[in-house]
């Protein structure tokens, strides 16, 4: 297959227009375009499986609306041609050389669109939509992306075969190419280009991504659209402020609210002012300075153990750990990506639109997890096996009374028994926060351990000879999560300290997060286990729990008096009914109370429906619940307000020792188990 330029104009080219000779291009690759967008929505349809009931209406609207969203998206793809064909002179167009440059032009957009077409389809396979705030956030990471995309993928062969697939277009398709001016001038082709530019700007203010979300379906919105488009709305958005974006109270009137909504009976607030979440917690007897070490494991989603229901037995150490610990059935998430994990394991806050706080700007000093063990004399560490440039970890620790060990901290004598580009296996990490253990223990200081795994990510390859699965598929990921736990445990039972350490398993978020509603609630579930034979006695708790409540738990298990502006409760204070979570995306905000699920969403929206807790789906609440809407509310404007101004910044009388209810120093049974 040859391309060979066009022979010379004919008499009906001729007669047309010269400017419709000159952007005769912009049709074909419009229609390319639209041809292309129809087949990604086809196949991102199949891969949708039972998520799109078999309903024509479905069908049409999903490949109706989203006819118009590749138009609308055109116009943006088609700029480099309409510069090309404005700006190229028109005796050197019309030669051969011309045609050959924009055959060369034709192929480079073409290979372009078709590499972001696949490029949706892992995307959609890992997270169950088109490209968004994660697909933004991922660029800056390149390094990582796109080694995790060649160790899970044949990058090679699909490139080969985009390359196969232009050229056979270009072939088929090359008469929409050819050259033809009959005589335009400069001004004459500035005046499209002019209307072109007209067109973009219109449809940049008056089109809007969330337009074709009309369906009660959340997969058949998302087919609705163009990657391209979610893309770019996705970069605009990545810093949505709460306050313009969404639903609000009175100021006073949200900080009041939130007041009474965190107030719990072991908490007295240190001031009148409404505006001050400053409490102190008070608990009976003497603290128990144990050492503390919570693993957030990758993607843990619940529903991999067999203790939820799970047929393959994958998870045999952590399923029978389940009988040994305090173990919590009825805990969701703050988010889908790590990073919102962290932000709640380490500030105990409801997550904010946009960035999570990691990520965020002037997120330095703030009063976080750390801010307690270090007043006590521990040394906090967070230990991650990857680099923690990542995500900006590192700064984020580092600046927020944890030390930061990563990668580059592992002794060369050390050996690695896998590494890919997310980081070393489990049990390398496991050893490295060994070393830190050990050490502090050696200087004579308790420690706080927050250790970050990432086996369980894509593209799932593990050590050899550890987990029967089959390498590199996420069965062997989990199952090797599964080992590398137990064997972890298994040496730290040798370690002198082991009797009075306390170890707090969790997940940072769920390995999925795609469902048929905006927030689909099985897609937040997360185990926690927290176990230490000395002092915690087994038992299974089925109240419904935040990830924002597993630290200020841990710190009334250990008896800790403190003061605190987390927004998280210590469960075993807390009356019953209270409970509730906060299931969110990037820009989707849930409030979980009860068996009603809030959403809170841009543009002032909301969605309130009884969710389903085994499929993610939801039946819609009316009349809405205007109590749950603005107790949801509350909380998200406050923790974002206090953010955007600073407020949730340590401050040195953080410090004060807060005395507690009872002084029992001097009580033998101080070390006997804890039992709530």
């Amino acid at each position: 297959m040859i391309l060979r330029p066009e022979p010379p104009l004919s008499a009906t080219t001729l007669s047309a227009s010269p400017l419709r000779q000159r952007f005769r291009p912009l049709w074909w690759l419009g229609i390319v375009y639209v041809l292309l967008g129809a087949i990604t929505r086809l196949v991102l349809l199949g891969m949708a499986g039972s998520g799109v009931p078999h309903n024509p209406l479905y069908w049409a609207y999903a490949f109706g609306v989203g006819v118009g969203y590749d138009l609308v998206t055109f116009i943006y793809v088609a700029w480099p041609l309409v510069l090309f064909l404005w700006l190229m002179p028109q005796r050197a167009y019309v030669s051969r050389i011309g045609q050959w440059v924009l055959y060369g032009l034709g192929a480079v957009l073409l290979y372009w669109l078709m590499f972001v077409a696949v490029s949706e389809l892992v995307f959609w396979n890992e997270f169950g939509t088109r490209f968004n705030f994660i697909a933004v956030d991922y660029l800056v990471y390149t390094t990582e992306v796109i080694g995790n995309i060649r160790e899970s993928y044949p990058l090679g062969a699909w490139l080969g075969l985009l390359a196969l697939a232009v050229l056979v277009v270009l072939v088929l398709s090359r008469k929409g190419l050819c050259v033809r001016d009959s005589g335009t001038r400069f001004l004459q082709r500035g005046k499209v280009v002019l209307t072109w530019l007209v067109l973009t700007v219109l449809i940049s203010f008056a089109f809007k991504g969330t337009l074709k979300d009309r369906t009660d379906n959340v997969f058949v919105n998302e087919l609705s659209g163009n990657g391209i488009y979610e893309f770019f709305a996705a970069f605009r958005s990545s810093h949505l402020d709460y306050s313009r974006f969404y639903t609000t109270l009175p100021e006073e009137r949200a900080f009041r609210d939130v007041r009474a909504l965190i107030k719990t009976p072991e908490a007295t607030f240190v001031s009148d002012d409404p505006r001050d979440l400053t409490r102190e917690i008070r608990h009976a007897g003497p603290e128990k300075h144990l050492n503390v070490v919570l693993i957030s494991v990758e993607s843990l989603s619940a529903d991999f153990m067999k203790t939820f229901g799970d047929k393959r037995d994958i998870t045999p150490n952590l399923d029978a750990l389940v009988d040994q610990s305090l173990f919590f059935d009825n805990l969701y998430a703050n988010g889908t990506r790590t990073v919102r994990g962290l932000e709640a394991l380490s500030l105990s806050i409801p997550p904010t639109p946009g960035d999570s706080l990691v990520k965020a700007h002037n997120n330095e000093n703030l009063f976080s997890v750390a801010t307690v063990f270090n007043d006590r004399g521990y040394q906090s560490d967070f230990v991650y096996g990857g680099y923690g440039y990542f995500d900006n970890m590192n700064y984020y620790f580092n600046h927020n009374g944890y030390r930061a060990v990563d990668r580059n901290d592992i002794a060369k004598s050390d050996p690695i028994h896998h590494e890919n580009v997310w980081g070393v296996a489990d049990e390398d990490l496991y050893t490295l926060a060994l070393h830190q253990m050990d050490n502090s223990y050696a200087e004579g200081k308790p420690f706080f351990l927050h250790v970050m795994t990432t086996s369980n990510h894509r593209p799932f390859t593990v050590p050899a000879d550890r987990v029967p699965q089959k390498n590199g598929t996420r069965e062997a990921a989990v199952a090797y999560t599964d080992w590398s736990i137990a064997d972890f445990i298994k040496r730290a039972r040798s370690k002198p300290y082991f009797d009075d350490t306390i170890f707090v398993i969790t997940a940072d978020h769920c390995s999925s997060s795609a469902g048929r509603t905006s927030v689909p609630i099985n897609r937040y579930h997360i185990p926690l286990w927290i176990y230490a034979p000395k002092h915690i006695q087994p038992q299974r708790v089925h109240r419904l729990m935040s990830q924002i409540d597993i630290v200020p738990t841990v710190l009334g298990l250990l008896n800790f008096s403190y003061r605190s502006r987390f927004f998280g409760y210590d469960l075993f204070q807390l009356e019953p009914g209270r409970e509730r979570a906060f299931p969110a995306t990037y820009e989707k905000l849930g409030y979980l109370h009860g068996d009603i699920l809030t959403v809170l969403e841009p543009q002032r929206r909301l969605e309130q429906m009884k969710p389903d807790f085994d499929t993610g789906d939801g039946t819609p609440v009316h009349p809405v619940d205007q109590s749950l809407v603005d107790q949801a509310t509350a909380y998200y404007q406050v923790a974002a307000h206090m953010y955007k101004n600073q407020q949730l910044g340590r401050r040195k009388e953080d410090s004060t020792p807060v005395q507690p209810l009872l002084d029992t120093s001097q009580n033998p049974a101080e070390a006997t188990p804890v039992s709530r």
